[in-house]
């Protein structure tokens, strides 16, 4: 038997000397007794059941040796939302909180509350961006499509389980939207764009376990916003938002692209809390 605080100074003993994030033992602590963090500080002299413990453990080291915490403990948060991931989906980022929250301030101000707002998400991965839109703002009418069946099912579900209505399409990119003759008002994704060289930079937590084609893009990380500039015309309305992710050091490229897509848009730049050019907004009108 364990207590539970020496069970904790264990995990973050081993994590540190493994160069890995401290933080990992307590989520993964909290999983496996299924406490809350309050419950857990505050039965720290307790102790833990072996089952529990030998669980834990072998989670700690299975996470030492690369895997991240999110695929153990099934489920990330967002928006303040618990959302279920597995290897066949991205893992949701803080940055793409900030997306979103761009998206909601921007497309009441262009179509304010008097039409019924026609919005996709491309390459939705575990639905976190279109799931967490249309339940923040119900008014928008959700699509979302992916490349990936396998991901389409996580996203489903986390539709489901959140209450969210949302429209799940299979498809590359627009092509679906395109053959069925369908158009958005707007245009959401946060799509791969890692430079396929960046990958022996990266970390093994990521590179060995979230899925490769929701992260890499071609020798400069830009493939799919180049195809997006010859679909998105054929898709948007005649007054649109279009609203991108990007890697750190893109933006001005993706905006160049946008311009000569759309000369008239007007076209910026956010940067995330980070200070990194994190989304570009292309805001196209009559």
């Amino acid at each position: 038997m364990s207590k539970i605080y020496e069970a904790l100074q264990w995990a973050s003993s081993f994590l540190v000397a493994s160069g890995r994030d401290e933080n990992a033992g307590e989520l993964l602590l909290r999983h496996f007794a299924g406490m809350t963090r309050s419950q857990l500080f505050a039965n720290m002299q307790e102790s833990l059941d072996d089952d529990v413990l030998v669980a834990f453990r072998e989670a700690v080291a299975e996470h030492v040796a690369g895997r991240p915490i999110q695929y153990m403990i099934g489920a990330e948060e967002f928006y303040g939302r618990r959302f279920v991931v597995n290897e066949e989906v991205l893992i949701p980022r803080p940055e793409t909180e900030e997306l979103v929250y761009e998206v909601l301030q921007r497309f009441r101000s262009i179509f304010g509350k008097s039409k019924a707002v026609d919005l996709v998400d491309i390459g939705t991965g575990s639905g976190a961006i279109a799931v967490t839109l249309k339940l923040e703002a119900p008014e928008l009418v959700v699509t979302a499509s992916d490349l990936a069946e396998e991901s389409l099912l996580v996203a489903r579900g986390n539709a489901e389980k959140l209450g969210a209505d949302v429209e799940f399409v299979h498809g590359d990119l627009l092509q679906p939207f395109i053959v069925a003759g369908r158009r958005f008002d707007v245009v959401i994704s946060n799509p791969p764009y890692i430079p396929v060289g960046d990958m022996n930079e990266m970390s093994e937590v990521v590179t060995e376990h979230e899925p490769h084609r929701a992260l890499f893009a071609g020798e400069d990380g830009l493939d799919l916003y180049r195809r997006f500039m010859v679909e998105l015309p054929l898709v948007l309305k005649s007054t649109a938002l279009v609203g991108f992710e990007v890697g750190a050091g893109q933006s001005e490229a993706v905006v160049e692209m946008l311009r000569v897509a759309f000369p008239q848009a007007a076209v910026d730049i956010v940067f995330d809390i980070n200070g990194k050019d994190r989304m570009v907004f292309a805001t196209i009108k009559e």
